[in-house]
């Protein structure tokens, strides 16, 4: 089961209270104090797991709570410290903080370590707070408490090609073709629900992930046909493709409309470099096609990923694309 968000409690371990005591040995009636601090309370950490590609765990486990640490006690023996929390999650997520909305961490890269929240330092025993003219303190600190917060998780595929169309233009098709994913493939709208990730081979063993996004409807900007989970799954792409039925009534409007909802969402999404796909070419006969041809002209590509034509051309020019991002390090949009 795919789940792109949850919504957890993060609960770091007190630390231990400081411990009154004095020696009490023969032969030293008047032993000085002897209490050991409190040991520190568990952190709550979260980590990035590439074997991960879901939030499940965290949208049934809502409340993470690290142990309170050891209490100290006599001579001089601290107490022991709680053992740390790690949160497994999948690469990609980005960690909100849920009451002011500030982004506390983006986990990127495989094993990142994020500290979500502290555990309390452990109290200070008696012995810590002996002078030259107090001697006998009957004093001790009690733990510091843990820091508590409430959190927001969101995922975000790493995809660095992300395929954007309309229900039923033949994503799903398009990208069983070009790399090992069998999303679930239908002739009708809404066959995908959730985003696919494949990975494509390339000329010269370049390779690159490419993501199946579920296709947009008009006013997905405003969460029309779960548009706002869909969408945030390509802010990370390099490159976008914009697939398009070629036996639609109008493609042209079909693309603006489709720029119009990324713009909408987030104006970034519109200006990343993109390639331009016509799809289910087989349908059209040979004058629709060349009139076709004649009116995108060269820079667009024409495709029949159920004939598996034209799919090679188009991932070799999106490997391209990427590497070169890459190679110059330069952002993709622009």
């Amino acid at each position: 089961m795919f789940v792109d968000y949850a919504e957890i409690k993060v609960i770091a371990g007190t630390g231990g209270s400081g411990m009154i005591a004095f020696r009490r040995e023969k032969f030293v009636p008047k032993g000085g104090p002897s209490g050991g601090d409190g040991g520190a309370g568990g952190s709550v950490f979260a980590r990035a797991n590439a074997h991960l590609t879901t939030l499940l765990d965290c949208q049934f486990r809502k409340l993470y709570k690290a142990k309170r640490g050891g209490h100290g006690s006599g001579s001089n023996s601290t107490g022991l410290s709680t053992e740390d929390i790690y949160i497994d999650m999948p690469v990609g997520t980005l960690i909100k903080d849920k009451k002011t909305g500030k982004v506390l961490a983006d986990l990127t890269q495989p094993d990142e370590v994020v500290l979500l929240a502290q555990g309390g330092r452990g109290g200070r025993g008696n012995a810590r707070f002996a002078t030259s003219t107090r001697r006998a303190p009957h004093r001790a600190e009690d733990g510091e408490k843990g820091e508590e917060k409430e959190l927001i998780l969101e995922l975000k595929l790493l995809a660095d090609v992300g395929l954007v169309g309309f229900p039923n233009v033949g994503k799903s098709t398009l990208l069983s073709v070009v790399s090992a994913a069998r999303p679930k493939i239908a002739d009708y709208a809404f066959t995908t629900l959730i985003p696919h990730l494949g990975i494509v081979k390339t000329g010269h063993y370049r390779t690159f992930v490419l993501a199946d996004i579920p296709g947009l409807i008009e006013g997905a900007h405003l969460g029309k046909g779960l548009g706002h989970r869909f969408l945030k799954h390509i802010e990370r792409t390099r490159l976008l493709i914009y697939l398009l039925d070629a036996a639609s009534a109008n493609p042209k409007e079909d693309l603006k409309k489709l720029k119009n909802e990324l713009k909408l969402f987030e104006p970034r999404l519109a200006k990343k470099r993109a390639l331009v796909a016509l799809n289910k070419v087989d349908l059209l006969e040979n004058k629709e096609l060349a009139a076709l041809k004649k009116k995108w002209g060269k820079k667009t590509y024409y495709l029949s990923a159920f004939q598996h034509k034209g799919t090679e051309e188009l991932m070799d020019a999106a490997g391209k694309m990427v590497y070169k991002f890459l190679e110059n390090g330069k952002e993709s949009s622009g």
